[in-house]
This record gives C-alpha cells, structure tokens and sequence, in this order.
C-alpha cells in the first residue's frame, strides 16, 4: 500500500520557486529536502496542498507575499553612516547585523543592501517581502517515521520553503521604540 501525506509522515520533496514572471528563483537539491509534515516546518498552504498526496503526486501553489515572506516594509530599511557599522572597508553588500546603531534593537536581523558614498542601506526585509511566488513541488516519497526521524528536529528546510525570521508589530499597537526610531530617523543619527 502507498502511503499518503498526513500529519507526522515524512515527506521528500523536490521544489523549484519561481517569480510571476516564471524565473527560476530557488530549487532543491537533487534528492529534494525531507520534512515532518503537519509541524509548520514549510509554508502551512504548501503543507496543506500537499496533504493527501502520494509519491510521484506534483502541485503548485502560488503564494501572495502575506502567505510566504510578507509584505515590505519601508519602515524596515534605514540609512546608516558606514564608519557606525565598523571599518569602512569591510563594510559591504550581504553583511547581516543583528542591530541597526542608535536604533533600540528589536529582535530583527539586518542585511546590508548597498555602499555609496559612506553610507549603508540596512534592510531587514527578507530579499522576497512583497513577491509572489510560485513553488512546483514533487513528492519524491513518503514514509511513516522511524526510529531517529521520530522527533528528530536536525532537518534542516531550506529558508526559501519556511517564513522569514522577523518580528512583525500589531497595527494600532503603541510602541515607544517606534517614535523613538522615527525622531532618530528625522535627527539623521541612524
């Protein structure tokens, strides 16, 4: 009998993500990525379309921005003078800082975007905030788990199949660090 997709199987995958004007983005490994199903390991509407299905079985499924790496965040992106960020000449394109200098740290992590005449863009939007996107998925096999894979947590999804790691504020909730950020932002200190 072939098993099917439900809550605590393990699952293979093979996933190819592309944009909404069908570029390539991201795609698995040959062997694909194995997960728990049912434990918020992927994005819940991939796991959803995935339910039931057996091995050999394909889906796609389009995320809008609030189902996968959410909307963008203007209020998430700063201008910093490069010299607060360290030495000058090692400040560069892909460094992540876990704080954004003279900013009260909240807990997101911050990609440096680009360096131009001493200053440094700071985003903590994840690369893909505000695209759709469109995930191909094969199920390359399914199996009940066993022994070490009965709630092992080593698998490790890659980060374009999972939710951005940040903090996302209520709207309407009052939070003194937001009008502290906004008048540093108007003081030029970040």
């Amino acid at each position: 009998m072939t098993n099917t997709i439900k809550k605590g199987m393990v699952v293979t995958i093979d996933v190819t993500m592309y944009d909404l004007q069908k570029n390539k983005l991201e795609q698995t490994p040959e062997g694909g990525y194995s997960y728990l199903h049912g434990h918020d390991d992927i994005f819940p509407l991939i796991e959803k379309a995935l339910e039931g299905k057996k091995k050999g079985d394909q889906v796609s499924v389009t995320l809008d921005p609030e189902d996968a790496f959410g909307e963008f965040d203007p209020e998430a992106v700063f201008l910093v003078d490069v010299e607060k960020l360290g030495d000058p000449e090692t400040i560069a394109p892909g460094l992540v800082f876990d704080e954004v200098p003279g900013i009260a740290n909240d807990g997101r992590r911050y990609r440096v975007t680009d360096v131009a005449e001493g200053k440094a863009v700071m985003d903590a939007n994840h690369p893909l905030a505000g695209w759709t996107l469109r995930f191909d998925v094969k199920v390359l096999d399914v199996e009940k788990p066993s022994g070490e894979k009965i709630g092992n947590d080593d698998v490790v999804v890659p980060g374009f199949l999972g939710f951005a790691d940040k903090i996302i504020d209520d709207e309407g909730d009052d939070d003194p660090r937001e009008e502290q950020e906004l008048q540093a932002r108007i003081d030029g200190n970040a």
